[in-house]
């Protein structure tokens, strides 16, 4: 048996929305200045590389810029939501996805490969792999006895 939070009226979801926005409060993330709507990215580290994984739904993987300049890494593009609905006859609209251009960077550290970073787009989620340096890779050591 699998136990459901009750979640009224979607407090879930604003929680959610409040604390991203707070989250990147007082950093140099530039990304809701120059961004319409910003993208969630789960981000992994593994002992080969990085992965991120970027949700861009209704984004076609070939419009979307990917660029690596002294250790940040930039993903943009636009998303444009349009309706087959003639808007005269919308009698209510409610919008909770977003559109228009997004932005994010991100950080690199001196670790990872930057000439072999690959991007797939499939399904609405953009997945970067980013390459860790050989020498970056932990070696285990034997000792002598």
């Amino acid at each position: 048996m699998e136990t459901v939070r009750y979640n009224p009226l979607g407090m879930g979801q604003l929680q959610d929305q409040i604390n991203r926005l707070f989250s990147n409060w007082g950093d140099n993330e530039s990304s809701s200045v120059t961004a319409d709507w910003i993208p969630s990215v789960d981000i992994m580290e593994l002992d080969e590389n990085f992965q991120l994984f970027v949700d861009v739904p209704g984004v076609n993987p070939k419009d979307v810029e990917i660029t690596l300049d002294n250790g940040v890494l930039t993903i943009s593009g636009q998303r444009n939501i349009e309706f087959s609905v003639d808007e005269q006859q919308i009698r209510q609209h409610r919008r909770e996805r977003g559109n228009g251009r997004f932005y994010r960077r991100f950080i690199l550290p001196d670790t990872v490969d930057g000439e072999k970073v690959k991007a797939t787009g499939r399904n609405g989620v953009l997945e970067v792999h980013i390459p860790k340096l050989a020498k970056a890779k932990p070696r285990r050591i034997s000792v002598a006895a």
